[in-house]
């Protein structure tokens, strides 16, 4: 969780706008982008100039206020692998991203389920996203 000196809406579009996206992103995966229509259903590759990321589906979506991917696979050579042994060991889990604002700072709160052997990056690199991410909300 973080708060944010932005209005939810400015967080929102920092979040998913295609623009932003790469930049907050960058520490995860430097040129990544999301391609997806952001419709609740849809699927979201989330990928990187090296053709390898993540299969998703936006589960839920609350503009503004919620936004849940369920991940379902892999992106390996730009192919899709929602099959193999690799991908069931954490097919089903989620990425959650809740936005509340009271007076104008919007709290930004995100849950992840994640392997023990991925923990310590994510403890690592989630900081240094949110802070980009910060950065760019905060921007007049």
């Amino acid at each position: 969780s973080t708060s944010i000196n932005a209005p939810k809406q400015k967080v929102w579009e920092v979040l998913w706008e295609d623009e932003t996206y790469g930049q907050w992103t960058s520490p995860f995966a430097e040129g990544s982008v999301a391609i997806t229509d952001w419709k609740e259903g849809s699927k979201v590759l989330f990928t990187a100039p090296n053709g390898e990321g993540m299969v998703s589906i936006i589960e839920k979506k609350v503009d503004t206020m919620f936004m849940s991917f369920k991940h379902i696979g892999m992106l390996k050579d730009g192919k899709e692998d929602t099959e193999s042994d690799a991908v069931q060991a954490f097919a089903g889990s989620h990425e959650n991203y809740t936005l509340d604002e009271k007076d104008g700072v919007t709290v930004l709160t995100i849950e992840m389920d994640t392997a023990e052997e991925y923990k310590k990056y994510f403890q690592e690199t989630w900081p240094l996203a949110i802070e980009k991410l910060k950065t760019l909300s905060e921007r007049v």
